[in-house]
């Protein structure tokens, strides 16, 4: 499908990077690097990691063809003993992380990649874009879900953010507890539940709204859903039973005081004789207006702006840094930064969640040489947070595709109801359960 490399879905230095250390000597170093987040947005409580298995997805065509070489050529970006190394390059090393649909905290080790310097530093722009917008969005999407209850969310987001960006977030909403999607290329590609009838403008293309209806009811069925506010909605309400009769499936309203519209509208179509009818609205919905929408004889969500946008949070803040390499003597050594504000934890990791009383209490961290992480005993009951993603070039086919999606929607609501109940207040506050990190 895609016409262009995710291998230049980088920034520059990524190569000029590869560039000196292919002249040095330090390419073909071992390493192992970590996206982690040092903080959740602010007053957030948990984050819902998403966009791994997209990222398999990418790594599947992450080479250069001859134009991306020529370009990197043409533009001295690299020099010529570079545009060689890379004539022929993929991925060899290997991924391990957090799966899709968990729970994950300040200092998780959310990815970690493994491999030579040179491969790995390649993959950093696109590791990084992927999981911060992706988990972003089901993050937000998580808690649109906790606020609606059992009432099904349906992403509408495709119109306000990048076109590409939409089937993203498309998958990521699913992910973060949603039911579908109006955009039809992520329904294509990933086998997702598509949505929609009309808009507005259908109804104002016609003479009157009977007739809009008429035309909408022929071409669809009586199942469909009818968008009843573009003129009076006790008119439209009246006319859309009288079009479909009380077998009419749906009308949904785009504006006004929901709540109180939703409440009337239910009475009216119960009047009506429509008792099966359901009703849904949008209009720049999110958590906090689900939440405000809880009483109402509401059955469904379309929410678009807010989600697309990880409401108010467009990203984790995750980063990629260089946590272990091999040394000139052939040997793996822990590295950090020490930077103010910005230090990092030496060494590889391993994640578990310990428990209480069947509800989470901790993340624990744990840091040190492959040797003492091979040793490393974790606590009674305690669950280990990482899978292989990719091991020595091959991808785990498992977490990619149709499926993977829905046991990572399926796994995130169970995640979620392992954590303490705080986890689901929309009040700002801290992460529900602290980090632990351990160095061995």
């Amino acid at each position: 499908m895609l016409d262009y490399s995710p291998a230049l879905m980088t920034d520059m230095y990524e190569y000029t990077m590869l560039d000196a250390c292919l002249k040095d000597g330090t390419a073909n170093r071992r390493c192992v690097f970590e996206i982690f987040t040092r903080h959740l947005p602010l007053g957030r409580h948990y984050g819902v990691a998403a966009g791994q298995g997209r990222i398999l997805d990418a790594l599947e065509n992450f080479h250069l063809d001859d134009n991306d070489l020529k370009f990197l050529s043409d533009r001295k970006v690299v020099s010529p003993e570079t545009i060689t190394w890379l004539e022929n390059f993929r991925f060899s090393g290997s991924i391990k992380g957090y799966r899709e649909g968990e729970m994950f905290f300040p200092n998780s080790p959310i990815l970690q990649v493994e491999g030579t310097f040179g491969e790995c530093t390649l993959l950093e722009t696109l590791l990084l874009s992927i999981l911060n917008y992706d988990s972003a969005v089901a993050s937000a999407a998580s808690r649109m879900v906790s606020a609606a209850k059992d009432r099904p969310c349906m992403d509408m987001g495709g119109r306000r953010t990048n076109e590409w960006a939409a089937v993203a977030a498309a998958r990521a909403a699913v992910v973060g507890g949603f039911k579908g999607t109006a955009n039809l290329l992520a329904a294509q590609m990933y086998g997702l539940k598509a949505i929609g009838t009309a808009a507005h403008c259908f109804t104002l293309v016609h003479d009157d709204e009977r007739s809009a209806f008429q035309s909408q009811i022929a071409a669809l069925g009586r199942n469909t859903t009818l968008l009843v506010d573009t003129y009076n909605i006790e008119e439209a309400v009246k006319t859309a039973v009288e079009v479909a009769g009380p077998e009419l499936g749906g009308v949904r309203i785009d504006s006004g005081d929901l709540a109180s519209l939703a409440q009337r509208v239910r009475n009216q179509l119960d009047a009506l004789g429509a008792t099966n009818t359901k009703i849904t609205v949008t209009n720049d919905l999110d958590e906090y207006a689900l939440a405000s929408l809880q009483t109402a004889p509401v059955d469904s969500y379309g929410v678009g702006t807010m989600l697309v946008t990880g409401s108010g949070a467009p990203t984790c803040a995750m980063v990629y840094k260089l946590t272990e390499r091999e040394n000139s003597a052939g040997e793996m050594q822990p590295v950090a930064k020490k930077s103010k504000d910005k230090a990092t934890v030496p060494g590889r990791k391993l994640a578990y969640r310990s428990y209480e009383y069947s509800l989470a209490e901790c993340e624990h961290v744990i840091s040190g040489s492959e040797e003492r992480l091979a040793a490393y005993q974790p606590g009674e009951g305690w669950k280990n947070l990482l899978v292989d993603y990719v091991t020595d070039g091959e991808n785990h086919t498992e977490y990619q595709g149709h499926d993977a999606i829905v046991n990572a929607h399926d796994y995130r609501t169970k995640a979620l109801a392992e954590l303490p109940i705080g986890a689901q207040s929309f009040m700002k506050g801290d992460p529900v359960i602290p980090t632990e990190v351990t160095v061995l």
